[in-house]
């Protein structure tokens, strides 16, 4: 897949497909730039911008690692993944998960 292929897989999944199933599947976010952060989050091993300094990530970050968050985002569309423990896992690193 060329690059620019894979960047508009990125986009497709996390600002159209996630949002449209996130009400109708339960998942605890909604918006495009939370599928982005919890993905990003779980590829990288903690908080993206930490390993993605500029902006936007997608844009920026090693194919490797986008093509594994694509990944992880298929993974959940599929329900191998499960979102919810990934978006703790997220808000852990991040130090904003309710105790």
């Amino acid at each position: 897949m060329t690059r620019a292929a894979l960047e508009q897989r990125w986009l497709t999944l996390t600002r159209e497909t996630m949002p449209a199933l996130a009400m109708k599947r339960g998942w605890p976010v909604r918006n495009d730039h939370c599928f982005q952060r919890i993905l990003l989050d779980n590829v990288v091993g903690g908080v993206w911008y930490d390993a993605i300094p500029r902006r936007p990530a997608y844009r920026h970050v090693d194919a490797a690692l986008l093509t594994r968050a694509v990944d992880l985002g298929e993974a959940v569309l599929a329900g191998s993944a499960d979102l919810a423990a990934l978006n703790r896992q997220s808000l852990a690193w991040r130090g904003k998960l309710a105790r």
